[in-house]
């Protein structure tokens, strides 16, 4: 990203902070304005800036901002009444993810006949993800009932771990498809190092955000800490699993929500003053992440959808997705009303992006195999970043009308997020 085009983003920031509250008011959301932004001032012959997503910084950025949003998201969730309701999280993630991944990958097959399976799959895997940043609004209204809020958070926060050694070994197993030839960083990850992958990001996550919810609780007691410095703890706390298991190998997103988790409970209650912080760095680059996204990858695969590519998007944010959920909601207790609602808010986002730039790191970007993969993301996320964008409002209105009173008005610590992250 050239200068030109960080001072876009900086003045598109300034400007979206200003008028954003009436903007979310008439259903424009950060995403859907920083996509279009970047769109419109990055392509066509009046490009204005120059943005290339084939850089290993864009790659960095995408990852940093997903563990953060999931670092924040997690540490408002409080871990006794999850263990008193880890149900419906279980079933989504147990039995609606990997139906979603078979789901994904049958379609894929059945439309892209001329792709290898390896392909194939890895598009089913690399949408099967939600995040829970693109519905925003659902998951912090607490009108809503508590068991759907917080399964679709700890959903959104776990599924896109959980898939990650799927689509790495699905990206070596394409390499030697392609004709690239092995991958090994990447195959390493498949069978039982997925496992490992998994175990280990949870527990340097654990350690990581206990110890440090604790030493923040201690230091309080002794009045040690100035004030602010627990945004600091909380935020560094986030960089540091993160940065911990990706040098020792292992799933960092997984490491990065299972630290917000050990986090809240190491400080033992609610606060939402010291999680500000990397919530709010977190929206901030995931705007920037949009705008990217726009400006680097839309325009070019927009220019390749054809009508496999528009079934495949809509089929996903629908079928592909509403199906497993209803399958897994079995026996559960709730009525159709939750398990559409539960189905739709499903938005495929940061996720699928930073798994988008990995294939574009690890594959040939002119190999037209590929380019199909890529374009079928592009458009299901730019259909979900409009579609889940536009009906978050009216839908959450609509549930709240389908939800007993005693549900949802429970007081829950997820509270209202402002367009940049700060509860109110």
């Amino acid at each position: 990203m050239n200068a030109g085009a960080a001072i876009a983003l900086v003045a598109l920031l300034i400007g979206w902070s200003l008028v954003a509250g009436r903007l979310e008011r008439l259903d424009v959301t950060g995403p859907i304005l920083f996509v279009a932004a970047g769109l419109a001032l990055a392509n066509g012959p009046w490009a204005l800036i120059d943005v290339s997503v084939e850089t290993s910084a864009v790659h960095t950025l995408a990852e940093i901002t997903l563990a953060l949003l999931l670092f924040s998201d997690a540490a408002r969730i409080n871990p006794q009444d999850l263990r008193h309701s880890a149900g419906l999280p279980i079933r989504l993630l147990a039995i609606g993810l990997p139906l979603t991944l078979a789901f994904g990958f049958g379609l894929a097959a059945f439309l892209f006949t001329d792709l290898p399976w390896e392909l194939a799959a890895l598009l089913g895997a690399v949408l099967a993800p939600t995040d829970a940043a693109l519905s925003a609004s659902v998951v912090s209204d607490t009108a809503l009932p508590q068991s759907i809020r917080r399964s679709l958070n700890v959903e959104s926060g776990l599924n896109d771990g959980i898939a990650t050694p799927v689509v790495t070994a699905l990206i070596a197993s394409a390499a030697v498809v392609i004709g690239v030839g092995v991958l090994e960083d990447t195959a390493s990850t498949h069978g039982i190092g997925a496992v490992v992958d998994l175990i280990g990001g949870a527990a340097i996550g654990a350690i990581a955000g206990y110890l440090g919810g604790f030493a923040l609780t201690r230091a309080r007691d002794h009045q040690w800490i100035d004030p602010g410095g627990g945004r600091i703890v909380a935020l560094m706390l986030s960089v540091m699993a993160f940065l911990v298991a990706e040098a020792a190998g292992v799933n960092y997103f997984v490491a990065a929500f299972v630290a917000g988790v050990a986090f809240r409970t190491g400080i033992g209650h609610d606060d939402d003053e010291v999680t500000e912080l990397p919530e709010l760095l977190g929206q901030v680059l995931a705007l920037a992440v949009w705008f990217v996204f726009g400006a680097g990858l839309l325009w070019q695969g927009l220019e390749l959808i054809d009508w496999r590519i528009a079934v495949y998007g809509v089929l996903s944010l629908t079928v592909v997705r509403m199906v497993p959920v209803a399958i897994s909601m079995m026996g559960a207790g709730y009525g159709r009303p939750a398990i559409a609602f539960i189905g739709w808010f499903g938005p495929r986002g940061l996720a699928s992006v930073v798994f988008g730039l990995l294939i574009i790191e690890e594959l040939p970007a002119d190999d037209q195999r590929v380019q199909t993969v890529l374009a079928t993301i592009v458009f299901t996320v730019l259909l979900s970043v409009v579609a889940h964008g536009i009906t978050a409002r009216p839908l959450t209105a609509w549930m709240r009308g389908h939800s007993s009173t005693d549900e949802g008005t429970d007081g829950t610590p997820i509270r209202n997020r402002s367009p940049f992250g700060h509860r109110t």
